[in-house]
């Protein structure tokens, strides 16, 4: 009798901790989903036009791609005060940062169309880069109370919203026309209007209904559910690069996220002047591009699952594979539209999900829930860095050489990640399995 009472005793506490644990979570994803998909209107939306507006505003073509390369590098920067903030003050304040930020460089681009400044609109560039910083961590919000067994798939749901965003985005680019001439602003800036109201819904979402905050909320748990010594977590970047290279499991999960971006954005951004070289037109071009687009997002939760099921490990071994055959089929595409292209396109979009889905929760598993802000801000600096350099030295290469040599660059890093993966054993069980 006396078993039978301890039995009952212990087990209808730890029941109802898992049931509520479980009920936050999924307020905690279902949050950040439509945080995701407000940011992510914002950023498509404007980034539909962004080269036009810095061509019009700039007066030279040649110049037209640096509000692009300003918004990529302030994505990549803006991440290391946000994980800073972060690991001081939670999730929730680190995301309305960048969200903020956007919405500030939105309200510049804006102001750079109207009075025809260059500056401004690099400026504007970098702190529009806020809401793709605060887009990228939200998948780590995602992991913070998820349980080991769930962790890929809730951060596949949260990157899978980013679909709805992109898709919705491009298509207020008419809208924004009759809006700009409402406002007495450049017709060019109309999108921005949208990018603005977006980030600020978004910064609403994130303060109204992201209670409580994940990453204290784990921490809490942490401390009063299994006794671990309340350890300040760490914001730094620099300390998170050298912790997650201190960790082979770790390590593999931050050069799969920064080689799968850098190989994704340097083919993709070169494809269109491949097809254009050829003669294809803006239709068929932009028809490869959204392919390429629904291979990134549309299947993530396939990947999450996967990723559940078999392993990080496994799936980043996958991802290489799938980029390298992408690659190949890069490689031997005649210039202008053809099928091997599109399919090279879409396997480069469902390499990208494999590597990202799969590498963020390498990361997040490996490491102790102390060391995770840091570490997580530094695989988004070295993303957004890859995709930077990925994209200037691409350009580089298809001026000089040609497309085929710049696919065949992208296998060579594609196989870095295969071979890594290959070499990495498993680690077991993370040094903490909080969030």
């Amino acid at each position: 009798m006396f078993p039978h009472t301890a039995v009952v005793t212990t087990t209808r506490p730890t029941t109802s901790a898992a049931q509520a644990t479980a009920q936050v979570q999924r307020r905690v994803v279902w949050t950040l989903v439509g945080s995701q998909i407000l940011g992510g209107v914002g950023v498509s939306s404007g980034a539909a036009v962004g080269a036009l507006l810095a061509e019009q505003v700039s007066g030279s073509t040649q110049y037209a791609g640096l509000g692009g390369t300003a918004q990529v590098l302030g994505s990549a920067l803006i991440a290391i005060p946000m994980v800073r903030l972060m690991a001081a003050r939670g999730r929730r304040p680190g995301l309305v940062l960048g969200y903020l930020l956007s919405a500030v460089g939105a309200m510049g681009l804006i102001a750079a169309g109207a009075l025809v400044s260059f500056p401004l609109l690099l400026v504007s560039s970098f702190l529009f880069g806020g809401a793709i910083a605060s887009n990228s961590q939200t998948r780590y919000a995602a992991a913070d109370l998820a349980l080991p067994a769930r962790r890929g798939r809730d951060i596949s749901i949260v990157v899978w919203a980013t679909t709805i965003g992109s898709v919705l985005g491009p298509n207020l680019v008419g809208p924004g026309e009759p809006v700009a001439r409402a406002l007495g602003v450049p017709t060019l800036t109309g999108p921005f209007i949208f990018s603005l109201v977006g980030s600020l819904l978004a910064v609403v979402m994130l303060l109204v209904r992201l209670r409580p905050d994940p990453l204290l909320e784990a921490r809490r748990r942490a401390v009063d559910e299994r006794d671990e010594p309340g350890e300040p977590t760490h914001g730094s970047v620099v300390r998170g690069l050298r912790q997650s290279f201190s960790r082979p499991v770790a390590r593999l999960g931050i050069v799969t996220l920064a080689l799968g971006h850098g190989v994704m954005v340097g083919l993709m951004v070169m494809t269109p002047v491949h097809m254009r070289d050829g003669n294809a037109g803006l239709t068929v071009i932009g028809f490869v591009i959204s392919v390429h687009v629904l291979g990134m997002f549309a299947f993530s939760p396939l990947t999450g699952m996967a990723v559940d099921r078999f392993g990080g490990r496994a799936v980043a071994l996958a991802g290489s594979g799938i980029l390298s055959v992408a690659a190949v089929l890069a490689s031997v595409s005649p210039m202008g539209q053809s099928t091997v292209l599109v399919a090279a396109l879409f396997l480069l979009g469902l390499g990208w999900s494999c590597t990202l889905v799969s590498g963020s929760t390498l990361l997040t598993g490996a490491l102790p829930a102390a060391e995770r802000p840091g570490a997580q801000g530094a695989s988004d600096v070295l993303m957004g860095l890859a995709a930077g350099g990925g994209g200037a030295v691409a350009g580089v290469v298809l001026d000089r050489f040609s497309y085929h040599v710049l696919a065949d660059i992208g296998l060579g890093f594609a196989l870095v990640i295969g071979v890594l993966a290959l070499m990495t054993r498993s680690a077991g069980q993370p040094a903490s399995t909080s969030g």
